[in-house]
């Protein structure tokens, strides 16, 4: 008797065995099933900078916590005779609304910066679009014009955000060149930096509460006109047409006129 019981055990040891083989052998396809689908969909890929023969660029400055600096550094563009591309993050918006004005006043681009600055790869895409619409809807309502720019925070996107913003005519826009002024760097070092990676098309990345960003602006804009540069917004540094990005996020109009 003892010995029925025991290789009723071993039998059910090896059916369970076999039975999570199987198991395993289905869930291993349908993961390289799904792995190989991902795979083969296309990357949207933002603007990083634009495929241009002309000497231009692109300032931009991203406002997402506090105003102490932001009437400092639009005196100073003005100094200059600069424009220049402010992303504002739609509590900034509903905090700031006189700063707001002041900015699309001294003709200067407004872009979106999201609502409430989320990581928004990690959001649906009800969730996105709530983000975009609240922002430019909190800008239109100040300056009777909604963006076209759109900036990531965090830098952080997906599939999903750049085709909800292509759905609503806008552009997603990042950068080429990266102040790193949030990392407190001192001006000349912001300057050296920028300097080392400019070119036709760049989009440099600015903070409109960073600590020596006021200090260093001055030596930035007189370093990039140096070099025979002409500083543009960003609505003026893209061309209007039918475009692409190549794998550097370099914008690229499909076909010339």
């Amino acid at each position: 008797m003892s010995f029925m019981i025991l290789t009723r055990r071993k039998l059910t040891i090896l059916f369970s065995c076999v039975l999570i083989g199987v198991l395993a052998i289905a869930v291993a396809s349908s993961t390289s099933g799904r792995i190989a689908s991902t795979a083969a969909e296309p990357r949207e890929i933002p603007i990083y900078y634009v495929d241009t023969q002309e000497k231009v660029c692109a300032l931009s400055f991203d406002a997402a916590w506090g105003n102490e600096q932001t009437a400092t550094l639009l005196d100073i563009l003005d100094d200059y005779e600069v424009k220049s591309t402010f992303f504002l993050v739609g509590d900034w918006v509903e905090n700031y609304p006189d700063d707001v004005k002041e900015i699309a006043a001294r003709g200067h681009d407004v872009g979106n910066h999201s609502a409430t600055h989320p990581h928004m790869a990690q959001l649906g895409s009800n969730e996105q679009c709530k983000e975009i619409d609240a922002c430019n809807a909190a800008v239109k309502e100040l300056t009777d014009r909604s963006p076209t720019l759109f900036r990531a925070p965090y830098g952080e996107y997906d599939n999903k955000l750049v085709n909800n913003l292509k759905a609503r005519d806008m552009y997603c826009v990042q950068w080429n060149i990266d102040s790193l002024d949030w990392k407190d760097p001192s001006p000349d070092e912001m300057v050296s930096r920028i300097q080392s990676k400019l070119c036709p098309g760049s989009v440099i990345l600015m903070h409109n509460g960073a600590k020596n960003t006021p200090e260093a602006l001055p030596k930035i804009i007189e370093m990039i006109q140096g070099e025979g540069y002409t500083i543009v917004p960003i609505s003026q540094l893209i061309p209007e047409g039918d475009y692409y990005t190549d794998h550097e996020g370099k914008m690229i109009l499909t076909e010339k006129e």
